[in-house]
């Protein structure tokens, strides 16, 4: 199979994930039609930077906020959102928490392209409301998981806001034919992408394909895979995340 066509037979194998459960990175989702609140974990010192972190395909922000709990250092703040439920073509038109719909099977399947921007635009504005409160973008991480870190990864390139890093996990780039010439922003900023060698939706191929795409127009791009892991996280991983956030937003 093509290059092509392998990144959107990526895309009809993530939403089968709303079928697995795996602990708090798959949680259900909501039955709302409408976006709730993002969750946040407030800084409990003097707010000084921003982690904003997408949840994966039918799950809420809730499980990740916990994570980030568990986690936080004191001079940042971590908002997980939580996407409005919309009807998901490749599952029967059910509708579930999703940044965005997935079509099709076929390799040859339109993308989602006009869902993708809205989920990018979003996310630029609770970057822009981060700003408001004196956080510049260059002290704000995004990231996200699965769909989530999708829409992470294309937001970030494709808008001019320097960012202070990028976490994507278990992950790919959507639109990606459209790239190089979309980037408007973020070649120089870190990005922090992991894997699980055993991902049976986002299978290890796709995001080694994502990694090889990503290294070719980001120099500070890191690639990780970990031994045994399937679509969900682990403590090596998180580790190691954390502290690529720590060293992307140091206290001040």
């Amino acid at each position: 199979m093509d290059r092509v066509g392998s990144f959107n037979v990526l895309l009809a194998t993530v939403v089968c994930s709303v079928l697995f459960a795996c602990g708090i990175w798959l949680m259900g989702g909501s039955s709302s039609h409408e976006m709730a609140a993002p969750v946040v974990v407030n800084a409990s010192a003097k707010h000084t930077a921003t982690v904003i972190f997408l949840h994966g395909l039918g799950d809420t922000g809730h499980g990740w906020s916990q994570m980030f709990a568990s986690v936080k250092q004191p001079h940042i703040k971590y908002v997980c959102p939580t996407a409005k439920d919309i009807p998901v073509t490749l599952n029967g038109g059910m509708r579930m928490p999703s940044w965005f719909d997935l079509k099709g099977l076929d390799p040859n399947s339109n993308e989602d392209a006009a869902g993708i921007e809205s989920a990018s635009k979003l996310l630029q504005s609770l970057i822009s409301e981060e700003e408001k409160h004196g956080i510049p973008a260059s002290r704000i991480v995004v990231g996200g998981f699965s769909q989530g870190g999708a829409v992470a990864l294309y937001s970030a390139l494709t808008n001019n806001k320097n960012l202070g890093g990028v976490v994507a996990l278990s992950t790919w780039l959507p639109l990606h034919k459209t790239f190089p010439g979309a980037i408007k922003g973020n070649t120089d900023t870190p990005i922090f992408q992991a894997h699980g060698e055993a991902d049976p939706l986002v299978q290890p191929t796709f995001g080694a394909m994502t990694a090889q795409l990503l290294a070719a127009i980001n120099k500070k791009h890191i690639f990780k895979t970990y031994p045994g892991m399937g679509h969900s996280s682990c403590d090596k991983e998180m580790s190691e995340a954390k502290k690529f956030i720590d060293d992307c937003l140091p206290a001040i």
